[in-house]
């Protein structure tokens, strides 16, 4: 028996849910001059741009992108981003993946910026497995899935956009 990917977002579905996110972040963000997209290196980064994009054209606030850097293998060994900590002090964050599977990557993202005085920190996914090992929660999510330990979800975000289970 042979198991075939099952597409579980499409482009379109996928449009649909960043723009959605977007709104939401919007929302929680509708007093701020500024907003900080840190996106967790690979898709989530490129999850935050194509946010960033979004709230460009829907709202006033300035989103201000930021690359965080996690050792997906040794994710306690120091984390880095691509701006410097005085640029998002005391500013409002939403922390961005593409998938919230066991919750270690954004666990750690969370702990580097809890060094930080922030005016507030919340976290954002397209995929949401509900495989928590940390307690830790996507404020904002495109999609829960409830998924075996045995699946993998994976996230295109180029060419033709897709939210695959394999």
């Amino acid at each position: 028996m042979t198991v075939k990917n099952n597409v579980i977002l499409n482009h379109n579905e996928i449009n649909h849910k960043i723009r959605r996110i977007a709104f939401q972040i919007y929302e929680s963000n509708v007093d701020e001059k500024e907003v900080i997209l840190a996106g967790i290196d690979k898709n989530g980064y490129v999850f935050a741009k194509k946010l960033k994009t979004v709230l460009q054209k829907i709202s006033e606030i300035k989103p201000v992108l930021c690359k965080v850097s996690i050792d997906k293998k040794h994710p306690w060994q120091e984390v880095s981003t691509s701006i410097p900590v005085e640029d998002y002090k005391n500013k409002s964050i939403v922390l961005v993946d593409d998938v919230l599977n066991s919750g270690t990557t954004l666990i750690y993202g969370v702990k580097h910026f809890l060094n930080v005085p922030l005016k507030q920190f919340k976290t954002a996914v397209l995929v949401n497995r509900n495989h928590k090992k940390y307690p830790v929660k996507a404020d904002f999510k495109g999609i829960s899935l409830s998924t075996s330990l045995l699946e993998h979800v994976q996230v295109i975000l180029e060419g033709k956009y897709e939210v695959v289970l394999e």
